[in-house]
């Protein structure tokens, strides 16, 4: 008799701790500031923060993450900067890989036309008109990059959509073509 009584009780002291429990209520937290942050809208006065003011600018110098520094500025004479001093960081290796070709052909035989005659296939349907040859052109690596990095007349800046390594593969293929006209 007494077991029953132990195992009642049990029973008992069980559905008791089990029904108080509330599922939406939870747990204490210590330093709940640490998980939860405060949060601040961007434009909102804050006194917290230098001139009373959320949104801050970056400090000066900063750079963001995966940027690239260039050190030639978008001048007539950061171009011939570029052309004279700037040279390629390519390995003999990465000059060899296909990759300059694929790239390339993605974003400039429309204009340049495949073997950098100027004649691509938006040139021969008017598109775009006085697109020069490689061959008629005094060009140097430095100067290829510096066009692909900031443009120059017609042609846009490529940087947005090749990274520095790839505009340097672009820039040795395009010497290569060069070499063949």
């Amino acid at each position: 008799m007494k077991r029953i009584y132990k195992i009642t009780l049990l029973v008992g002291i069980t559905i008791l701790v089990s029904s108080c429990h509330n599922n939406s209520a939870p747990n204490y937290q210590y330093f709940p500031n640490m998980y939860e942050s405060v949060g601040y809208e961007t434009y909102s006065e804050a006194k917290v923060f230098k001139g009373g003011k959320e949104g801050q600018l970056p400090v000066e110098g900063t750079i963001n993450r995966g940027f690239e520094p260039y050190e030639y500025e978008n001048s007539t004479a950061g171009y011939e900067l570029a052309k004279a001093n700037l040279k390629s960081p390519l390995t003999e290796e990465d000059r060899n890989s296909g990759k300059g070709k694929e790239l390339f052909e993605i974003y400039c035989i429309s204009c340049h036309g495949a073997t950098g005659n100027g004649k691509g296939k938006l040139v021969e349907r008017e598109k775009f008109l006085g697109v020069p040859s490689y061959k008629d052109r005094e060009i140097t690596e430095g100067s290829i990059f510096h066009v692909e990095t900031y443009g120059l007349n017609a042609m846009g800046s490529h940087a947005n959509q090749l990274s520095a390594h790839e505009r340097w593969l672009v820039a040795d293929y395009v010497l290569k073509l060069k070499s063949q006209l």
